[in-house]
């Protein structure tokens, strides 16, 4: 066991790429590195000239506001990012077929929302692929976007992922939606926040308080600011890139 991991970390130094073993059912693994003072980083926002931020939802619990927000996007004429857990897949599939009919970005959140830094490789990747496979034979869509529940990754989860073909995404624009401040709260803390800036992820919650009530406000701010919104698959780079510290992704 121990000459086994050896051989593996000797295998990441020489190549210095995010590739682990080929997980199962998955078209592509992804291969730009994302290691930054040899820490393995996801993306948390993009370097661009391009006045554009990316909006995305996480999507772990209930559905009660996915209809009203799906709703408002299509009024505003805009397109997101959906990060679902399987067990909301599973729940809502309908909802799920709503969001990709509506062009919105679908996402993987993991199958369990677990810690996944606590995870074995085997079992992270487990969580990537029940979801992965869930949604592909509901919509035919093979994700390629993660966000690991809570936040929590570690260089593991981040090689695991790219393994499983994704790029593993956070944020750099927290709505704290989920601590039901309020809607004023939220729209201030979004559009006034300190690092909203050209190629920004803003982090939401369907299932939030007031989410939904907060949102065209949001939207119609971010625009009289001169942003576009997009979904996170046409604000990144999908290869030829690095990150500096701060996860910032940069066009090479």
């Amino acid at each position: 066991m121990k000459e086994k991991l050896k051989q593996k970390i000797k295998m990441w130094a020489i190549c210095g790429v995010l590739i682990l073993t080929a997980c199962v059912g998955v078209s592509k693994v992804v291969t730009v590195t994302n290691t930054v003072n040899g820490k393995e980083l996801p993306i948390y926002s993009v370097e661009t000239e391009e006045k554009k931020v990316a909006l995305s939802f996480d999507a772990a619990w209930g559905n009660e506001d996915t209809q009203q927000i799906l709703d408002i996007l299509k009024e505003h004429d805009i397109h997101v990012t959906f990060f679902m857990t399987g067990e909301w897949v599973e729940n809502f599939p309908e909802d799920v077929k709503k969001i990709q009919a509506a062009g919105h970005d679908l996402a993987n959140h993991s199958e369990n929302h677990k810690n996944m830094s606590q995870l074995n490789d085997d079992d992270c990747q487990q969580e990537l692929l029940k979801v992965h496979e869930k949604v592909k034979k509901l919509t035919g869509t093979d994700m390629e976007l993660f966000r690991p529940p809570y936040g929590d990754y570690d260089n593991e989860v981040i090689r695991n992922a790219a393994s499983c073909g994704y790029y593993t995404i956070q944020w750099d624009v927290d709505s704290l939606d989920w601590k039901d401040y309020g809607v004023d709260s939220i729209i201030k803390t979004v559009t006034e926040h300190k690092n909203l800036r050209n190629g920004s992820i803003i982090l939401m919650h369907n299932g939030a308080k007031y989410t939904a009530e907060a949102l065209p406000k949001v939207i119609e701010c971010l625009k009289e600011k001169g942003y576009e919104i997009v979904p996170i698959s046409q604000l990144i780079y999908k290869e030829s890139y690095h990150l500096d510290v701060t996860g910032r992704q940069i066009k090479d």
